[in-house]
Formats: C-alpha cells, structure tokens, sequence
C-alpha cells in the first residue's frame, strides 16, 4: 500500500498531546485549563465507559488522518483503446456575422446550432477557433463539451472590429491545431465572406486533408449591422446591406465534405453531424494509452472513522433512577 499525500501522515504526532488531555485526571489538568473549558475537552461519562471513548476518539481522529494520506494499491501499467473523431469547429466573428437578417443575430444563432451539433457528436473531440481578418484559438480539441459549450456561449468577440472574413487564416489555423491527424474535419459557421472564388482555400485544404462541413448563416434579402449610432453605414453615409454568400458552398463540396443553409428547424444541424460520422467513422483515430491501474482505498479508513466517532461522542447514557 502507497499514499498519495503522505505529508498528512505527519499529523499523526499530534494524537499525543490530544491523547495526553484525554486521559490525564481532571485533577491533574486542573492546574492548567478552567473548570468549565476542561468539562467540554475531558469526555462524560455514559454507556461506554471515559477511557474507551477517548481510545475511540484517538482511533477516529488516526483514520481520518490516514484517509487524507490517501492510500492507494497500484495494480501496474494497464493499456486500454480510445478512439474519436476529431474536429475543429471554427466560427466567423466579422461584422457582418451580427447582421439582424437572422434573429437575434447570425452569430448567435450559429453557437445555438454548435450546441446542438456538440451534443450528436459524443464520441467526438472538439476543438473551437474564431475568426475574423485572423484566427484565433477558443479552445483545444476536448471531451469536456460542457466547458466548451460555456467558452462558445461567452466567446470574446473583441475581434469583431476587424473587417473581413479570412477563410484561409482559420484553415491555416486548423491545419496547425490537428497537425498530427491523418484527416481533419473542420466545421465552419458563416455568412461566407465577400470572395466569389475560393480556388486558393480549395487547394490549402486538399493539401492538409481538411473536410469542411459548412454551416452558411444569412439571407438573399440580407440585413443591416445595428451599432450604437444605428445601423452601419459606408463611406457615402449608404446603409450597409450584408447578404448571404452561397459561393462558398464550393470549398464545401471540393473538399469532400457537406454544405447546409441554416434554417429555423432545431434539428437541422443534426445532418452535418450524421454526414461528418459517416465520412469519418471508418477512418477515426484509434490508439492505445496506457494508464495505471490505481485503486484508492481512503474510503475505508473514513467510513471506520465516522463510525468510531459516532460511537465516541453519541454513546448511550446510564438512566437514573428516580427516587419515589
């Protein structure tokens, strides 16, 4: 048997003095302690008698101890299979991602679509990018959805006054955050920018094996970007009108994965989600951790404890008799 924290093991030299009080005479400590405080150190009489309460008291006090040492019986090295997909989801923080052709916005409506996704997607690991004019990282690739969820609900979008959508930059980004993997899928979140042709975006993702699944966020009609003196104008003082780009529906399917308008429906993201599986289930990475086989036995010595505790300070009084 090991312990975790052995350190704690140090406390045990205190048990002497406190054994000392324990069962020191009352009169002996009377020199020492006042009447009242020495009554509530020195335990009262009852069921089990003074010297084995204090002996139980010493005994509950030593596990408790010995249970914050954590002790633990290490089994050696144990080799299990893990295996997940793996994607970077990436989101467009320009400006015109908060246009109000969608309700309230396109970019909120975007991390209440990732949401959903994350959750069809459990035995994925999923990390998160934003971008803009630039890239950058929200969070690695992790299992751990709920912090995630928590980092896109409350993504800084300090960014957001750099203009333009730099679909190459979040490619880039990606290729660099999945360095290792053999394929990479790579869920964008959009309006699709202003370019007419992403020949050149095309070309970078075949070359690093990147699978975009396009989510494309906007209207035909379009709409105006609210800021706080009203909506966003250009330099003539026109009103600015951003309209959805479905060019960008090209980067999807060249690189051999799948393109979605967005729509009200709640589960319509869910296809994205089954298209990434079934490219990427026969293709996910499997590989083989070793971990050790650690089995922690504090729970024992605190369970005792509590029970000798119990019986310490809870024991059963003598009744008396009653005079007639």
């Amino acid at each position: 048997m090991q312990f975790k924290s052995p350190e704690f093991l140090l406390f045990l030299i205190l048990l002497l003095p406190v054994g000392i009080i324990l069962f020191r005479k009352r009169e002996g400590l009377g020199k020492y302690f006042d009447k009242e405080v020495l009554g509530k150190l020195q335990l009262q009489t009852g069921f089990v008698s003074v010297g084995m309460k204090s002996v139980l008291l010493l005994l509950a006090m030593a596990l408790m101890i010995l249970a914050l040492a954590r002790p633990y019986v290490d089994h050696g090295e144990i080799k299990v299979r893990t295996s997940a997909i793996d994607i970077i989801a990436g989101f467009d923080i320009s400006r015109s991602m908060f246009a109000n052709d969608v309700y309230p916005n396109r970019l909120a409506l975007a991390k209440k679509k990732f949401k959903t996704f994350a959750s069809d997607m459990k035995e994925a690991k999923i990390g998160v990018i934003g971008f803009s004019s630039r890239a950058f990282l929200v969070s690695p690739l992790t299992e751990d959805f709920n912090t995630l969820e928590y980092l896109v609900g409350n993504m800084n979008t300090d960014y957001v006054s750099l203009k333009g959508t730099n679909i190459m930059n979040a490619l880039e980004a990606t290729a660099d955050l999945m360095e290792k993997g053999d394929r990479k899928a790579f869920l964008l979140f959009t309006d699709g920018g202003d370019k007419s042709s992403f020949d050149e975006e095309i070309s970078y993702a075949k070359e690093h094996g990147i699978v975009l699944y396009i989510y494309n966020i906007g209207t035909e009609k379009g709409g105006v970007i609210p800021t706080e003196n009203g909506a966003l104008t250009d330099k003539n003082g026109d009103m600015v009108i951003v309209r959805l780009n479905e060019a960008i529906k090209e980067l999807a399917l060249k690189s051999g994965g799948a393109y979605m308008k967005y729509s009200l429906k709640h589960n319509d993201i869910k296809a994205l989600a089954d298209a990434v599986k079934s490219h990427f289930y026969n293709r996910k990475k499997e590989s083989v951790d070793t971990i050790r086989d650690i089995k922690e036995l504090f729970i024992y010595p605190l369970a005792a404890a509590v029970v000798l505790l119990f019986a310490a300070l809870y024991s059963l009084p003598f009744k008396r008799r009653r005079n007639v």
